[in-house]
């Protein structure tokens, strides 16, 4: 690029981020009117990504979880969630920022706008762990046993962190049915409080020997349990 495109083009950008008003002679220079009219463009994508991430950083946060006694994980689900949004908040600000650094350099790089607009694709946020998590469909299909219980003792191993769990089975979603009772170690951190009597709902992948989750009490229990009722006819017809 020549000396004076490049000065006819850092004129266009400033006319455009200052709003000011264009003389008879710049209308009349076709080519100043084409990066200026190029410059407002982008400046107008910029200020609308800007307004979305305003609106975005505006809403209230969702209130902290209340301490639990137990594994919470439909809780942890929701951690996950809104680390994901603060994240996704987080790098839009960035692509703007970007974007601003484009702007100011494009008078004297020569790069056009359709690459700018290329550059602000953004490729769909991954679903892979969604699908493998405790109650989707795909767990279902991927595990050799989920079912609720009441614990009927528990005892700490000696020396141990863990937990000497048996449970009296209650009822069993995959397989249809199985021992009236089970026993487990687990650590004592994934269970927290557990104490004899409290409802369990558990789930063992398919090759292991132990549990890989942990529901304890009803208030846990009974979402996870709509989840699991409502994701059994499709898991049914899944492979693993």
């Amino acid at each position: 690029m020549t000396a004076e495109n490049q000065g006819r083009g850092a004129d266009a950008l400033m006319a455009a981020i200052t709003g000011e008003p264009l003389s008879e002679q710049a209308r009349a220079d076709a080519a100043f009117m084409a990066e200026h009219d190029s410059a407002a463009a982008d400046l107008a994508l910029l200020r609308e990504q800007l307004g979305i991430i305003g609106h975005a950083l505006a809403e209230p946060a969702p209130p902290a979880p209340e301490p639990a006694p137990v594994r919470r994980p439909v809780r942890a689900r929701r951690r996950v969630f809104t680390v994901a949004l603060g994240s996704l908040a987080v790098a839009a600000a960035g692509s703007v920022l970007v974007g601003m650094g484009w702007l100011l350099t494009q008078a004297g790089s020569g790069v056009s706008s359709d690459a700018g607009a290329s550059s602000a694709d953004k490729a769909a946020p991954s679903q892979e762990s969604i699908g493998t998590e405790f109650g989707s469909p795909l767990y279902l299909a991927c595990s050799r046993l989920v079912a609720e219980g009441r614990a009927t003792s528990v005892e700490r191993v000696p020396g141990t962190a863990s937990l000497r769990v048996t449970l009296d089975m209650t009822r069993y979603y995959k397989p249809d049915k199985g021992a009236q009772e089970l026993a487990f170690t687990v650590d004592e951190s994934l269970v927290p409080g557990l104490r004899k009597g409290d409802p369990v709902l558990i789930g063992i992948r398919k090759g292991a020997r132990e549990p890989d989750f942990w529901a304890v009490g009803e208030g846990d229990i009974a979402p996870e349990r709509a989840w699991i009722t409502a994701s059994l006819p499709e898991a049914r017809e899944l492979g693993c």
